[in-house]
């Protein structure tokens, strides 16, 4: 048993429905090919309709990395211009850093790509349909293999989170979350960018047996926001009718340990500006004497004495 998927080329993809069939359905993708041209999928990769992979075709831009919902993988159309393609897999890098990134070359374009082009792996354009679901299989195996292997503190800017001790801290000050709320602010740190509906947010960290309504993640949101700080709840951003993502902020605050110590100490302030002596000094000299001068105050018997002495006379 067959469906059919209608791409933006009106180009029938079958996908075989899971569980129908011989082979149950198993290892199907949802592949997002970018691309400039006018050809259906069938011209640009012709092996991609022998096989069961829901195909998407979207222009080439970064932001198509960021729709709903997110593809297993991305081919990247890099036959003619291999310049603009290197430019969208640079994007994509800083963009859709967990979602591997397959990019197509015609016969010549091998030897124009190179590491620094930030891709997963490479395709010709002529390969077979077993070359091409093998490549796709390893290329999603790999990303999955390394995204389970992460260490055990995620970083951006000021705010590390700690799975081992399920702790999270901004700008060295500890934030007191609950249960969920770390775990959504987990899930969002560890896929940077990525735009998650709330019913995606409520299966993944609630869980597919959790029965109430997506205002949850909207309270949670709110509650994280607060914790965070209003100079850090921009880490946290809304997609308008969509759902949330997390933005790492571009020259996020320094740590506190980063700040010169001096500069708070209370050492450093004068010691006579706030010393006892200093404020019994300055009363001393309140009478009008001034009390660098202690001879001043000897002298005024005799100056008196004098005085009467003249006005006697």
């Amino acid at each position: 048993m067959t469906t059919w998927v209608y791409t933006r080329e009106t180009v029938r993809v079958p996908i075989p429905v899971p569980g129908a069939g011989s082979g149950g359905g198993c290892g199907l993708s949802n592949v997002l090919l970018l691309t400039n041209g006018r050809e259906p999928p069938a011209d640009i990769v012709p092996s991609l309709g022998l096989l069961g992979h829901g195909v998407r075709v979207a222009p080439a831009s970064p932001d198509q990395a960021s729709t709903i919902p997110a593809p297993d993988a991305i081919l990247v159309d890099a036959r003619r211009d291999l310049m603009q393609a290197r430019r969208l897999l640079l994007a994509l890098r800083s963009s859709a850093n967990q979602i591997p990134v397959i990019v197509i070359v015609s016969d010549g374009g091998w030897a124009a790509v190179s590491a620094d082009w930030g891709v997963d792996d490479l395709l010709l354009h002529t390969a077979g349909p077993g070359e091409v679901e093998a490549r796709l299989r390893l290329a999603i195996g790999r990303r999955a293999q390394a995204a389970s292997q992460l260490p055990d503190e995620i970083r951006y800017g000021g705010l590390v989170v700690n799975e081992s001790t399920y702790s999270a801290r901004m700008q060295g000050r500890s934030l007191d979350l609950t249960f969920k709320e770390f775990e959504l602010l987990k899930f969002l740190a560890q896929h940077p960018g990525r735009v998650f509906t709330r019913a995606q947010l409520l299966q993944e960290v609630w869980g597919y047996d959790y029965f109430g309504g997506t205002r949850t993640v909207d309270v949670h949101v709110r509650r994280l926001r607060a914790k965070l700080g209003a100079e850090n709840e921009a880490l946290i951003g809304t997609v308008r009718n969509v759902g949330y993502r997390f933005v790492p902020v571009k020259g996020a605050a320094a740590s506190p340990d980063s700040a010169s110590p001096d500069s708070a100490s209370p050492d450093s302030a004068s010691p006579d500006s706030a010393s006892p002596d200093g404020a019994s000094q300055q009363t001393a000299g309140a009478d009008g004497a001034s009390p660098a001068e202690p001879g001043a105050a000897g002298a005024g018997p005799a100056h008196q004495h004098r005085a009467s002495a003249h006005a006697s006379r």
